[in-house]
C-alpha cells in the first residue's frame, strides 16, 4: 500500500521552450481532477441525512430518535476529523493522483453496502461502524488537494485558486438530494439515498486519476516558485525537499499560535455549517411542513448558493480587507448568525422564507469555511499544507460537526428545536469572537517581524 502511495520520482528537466505550454495544459487538468474529484467526496459524505426522515418516522420499519440518529451522524464527523489530520501528514509524503482516488472509492464502497444490505441500519451501533468506516475513508480528501494546490499555484494566485476550488463542497454537496429525488422516482426505494450518489462518485474517481498529476518537478517541470518568479520570504532549495511527520508537526504545526485559534475558531464555523446541513430535512418535514421535494430542494440550494458566496469571500478578502482573512470571516459569520435566528423565528405558513433563510445561510457560511483552509495553508510551508489543512479539519469535525450531530440531536429530543438553535446561534457568536482574536493576533505578528526586519 505504502508503495502505491509513494511521490512520484522527480523527472529530467524539460526543455525551455517545452516548459510553459505543458504547465498551462497540465494546471487546467490537474484543477478539473482536483475540483471534481473532491466535489465527490461530498456525494457521499452527509447523504446519511436524507435518510434520518425515513429511519425515524415509524413508517419504514424504523423508529429511531433523533438522538439516536444524531449519534450515529457523529460517527462520520469523529472519524473524518482524525483521519483528514492522520491523511494530512500520509498526504504531504504521497502521490496525490492514487491518494484521492482512493479514499473516494473506499468510501463510495460503504455507501453502496449501506444502500444494498438491509442489516446496515439494522442498529445504531451498526450504522455508527459503518459511518465510521466511510468516514475514515473520506480524510483522504482535503490534504491531498491542498497538496496539489500548493505545488501547482504559486502564492499570489493561490487565494483565487483556493476559493474557486472550495466551491467543489457545493458542487458535491447539493447533488445527493437531486439524485435521491431521482432514485425515489426510478426505484421507489428511499436507500438510494446510499447508493446513488456513490455510483457516480465512483465514476468520478476513475477521471480523477486520470487527469491528476504529483508535482511539477515529476513530469520535468521546475518549482512553481520558479515558473511564476513568486517566490515566498526566506525560500530556498530546502522548501522543496520533503519532511517527515514528526519535522512538520513539531516546527510547523505544534508551535504556531495562529494555527491553533483558527482551529478553535473552525469548531463553531462547523458546528453551524453542519448543524442547519444535517438537520434541516429533518426540521423542515416537522416544523416547516416541507413535503420531500420542497427539503430536497431547499438542501440543494443550501449547498449551490454557496458557490457565489465562497468566491464573493475570496474577492473580499483580497480586495476589501486585503489579505485579512479573519476580519472577512467575521463579516461572514455576523451575517449568518443572524440569518440562522430569522431561520428559527421563521413561521411555518411562510415557507418562502424559510427556504430563502437556507439559501442566505448557504450563501454566508461557505465563505469562513474556505478562509480557514486557505489561511491554514498561508501559515506553514508548502510541504506541510496537507498536515495544516488536516489539523484545522481534526477541530473542525472533532468539535463542531459531532457536536452538530450528537449534541444537537440530544438536544432536540430533550428541549426541542428552540434549544437546538439556541446552540447553532451561541456556535455563530463564539466563532465571530475567536476570529476577533485571531485578527489581534496577527496585527501584533506582523508587527513583530517588521521590527525584526527593521532591525
Amino acid at each position: 500500500m505504502l508503495s502505491i502511495l509513494a511521490p512520484a520520482a522527480h523527472k529530467a528537466r524539460l526543455p525551455e521552450n517545452e516548459i510553459d505550454p505543458l504547465y498551462k495544459r497540465l494546471r487546467w487538468q490537474i484543477f478539473i481532477g482536483i475540483f471534481f474529484g473532491y466535489a465527490a467526496y461530498y456525494l457521499v459524505r452527509k447523504n446519511f441525512a436524507l435518510a434520518i426522515p425515513y429511519l425515524t418516522d415509524g413508517e419504514h420499519g424504523y423508529d429511531y430518535s433523533k438522538g439516536q440518529m444524531g449519534l450515529v451522524l457523529s460517527a462520520i464527523s469523529l472519524a473524518y476529523g482524525v483521519s483528514k489530520f492522520v491523511s494530512g501528514l500520509i498526504s504531504d509524503r504521497s502521490n496525490p493522483r492514487v491518494f484521492l482516488p482512493l479514499g473516494l472509492i473506499l468510501s463510495a464502497s460503504v455507501m453502496i453496502f449501506m444502500g444494498f444490505v438491509d442489516w446496515s441500519t439494522s442498529s445504531v451501533l451498526v450504522m455508527f461502524v459503518l459511518l465510521f468506516i466511510c468516514g475514515w475513508f473520506q480524510g483522504m480528501g482535503w490534504p491531498p488537494s491542498g497538496r496539489t494546490m500548493v505545488h501547482w499555484w504559486s502564492q499570489k494566485e493561490r487565494g483565487r485558486i483556493v476559493s474557486v476550488w472550495n466551491t467543489a463542497h457545493n458542487v458535491g454537496g447539493g447533488l445527493p438530494p437531486l439524485l435521491f429525488l431521482l432514485g425515489m422516482a426510478w426505484f421507489h426505494d428511499w436507500r438510494s439515498a446510499f447508493y446513488m450518489p456513490a455510483f457516480l462518485a465512483i465514476v468520478v474517481a476513475v477521471i480523477a486519476y486520470i487527469l491528476m498529476r504529483d508535482t511539477p518537478q515529476s513530469v520535468g517541470l521546475p518549482p512553481i516558485e520558479e515558473y511564476k518568479n513568486d517566490y515566498p520570504p526566506d525560500y530556498s532549495a530546502k522548501d522543496e525537499q520533503e519532511l517527515t511527520a514528526k519535522e512538520i508537526f513539531n516546527k510547523y504545526i505544534l508551535p504556531n499560535k495562529l494555527l491553533w485559534y483558527i482551529a478553535f475558531a473552525n469548531v463553531f464555523v462547523y458546528l453551524l455549517r453542519y448543524g442547519v446541513l444535517d438537520w434541516s430535512p429533518t426540521y423542515l418535514k416537522e416544523v416547516k411542513h416541507f413535503t420531500l421535494d420542497k427539503s430536497s430542494w431547499a438542501y440543494f440550494l443550501y449547498e449551490y448558493a454557496g458557490i457565489p458566496g465562497t468566491l464573493l469571500a475570496g474577492w473580499m478578502s483580497d480586495k476589501v480587507f486585503r489579505g485579512n482573512r479573519g476580519a472577512t470571516g467575521v463579516f461572514f459569520m455576523g451575517l449568518v448568525t443572524v440569518a440562522t435566528a430569522i431561520f428559527w423565528m421563521a413561521p411555518a405558513d411562510k415557507p418562502g422564507v424559510s427556504m430563502a433563510c437556507m439559501i442566505v445561510i448557504g450563501f454566508l457560511i461557505y465563505g469562513p469555511v474556505m478562509l480557514i483552509g486557505l489561511h491554514a495553508l498561508e501559515l506553514v510551508s508548502k510541504k506541510a499544507a496537507g498536515s495544516a489543512a488536516g489539523f484545522t479539519g481534526l477541530f473542525g469535525y472533532l468539535g463542531g460537526s459531532v457536536a452538530a450531530s450528537a449534541v444537537v440531536g440530544f438536544t432536540v429530543d430533550h428541549f426541542g428545536w428552540n434549544g437546538g438553535f439556541t446552540i447553532l446561534i451561541g456556535g455563530g457568536v463564539a466563532a465571530v469572537l475567536l476570529l476577533i482574536l485571531t485578527m489581534i493576533s496577527e496585527k501584533k505578528h506582523k508587527q513583530e517581524l517588521e521590527l525584526v526586519d527593521a532591525k
